[in-house]
């Protein structure tokens, strides 16, 4: 089943997001070798329709076999560990389209 993992970025989280970035997109492409990944990225902050060089969360979605599954791999991500997410929701994803 395909979960929705939401994480928001904790104020000032740049400089993390930087720093754990390699670790945390090495989990995403394992799950990408997996055949497990659907999508994923960040949210740019767009203020005044002008991109800024932060982002306030990022969007995963992948499949796990169950919502405890995904839970245990979103807890352990990198960013989770550095404080680059004050919090993060998880909800099951039902892909339509494409």
């Amino acid at each position: 089943m395909y979960f929705a993992i939401m994480g928001e970025d904790a104020a000032d989280s740049l400089p993390l997001r930087l720093a754990v970035r390699p670790a945390h997109l090495q989990r995403l492409e394992q799950l990408q070798a997996e055949g497990r990944l659907l999508l994923a990225g960040p949210f740019p902050v767009l203020q005044d329709g002008v991109l800024l060089p932060a982002m306030s969360g990022s969007l995963i979605v992948a499949d796990f076999d169950s919502f405890e599954a995904c839970q245990v791999w979103a807890n352990a991500d990198p960013y989770m560990a550095a404080g680059v997410y004050a919090q993060v929701i998880i909800k099951p994803f039902k892909k339509v389209f494409p």
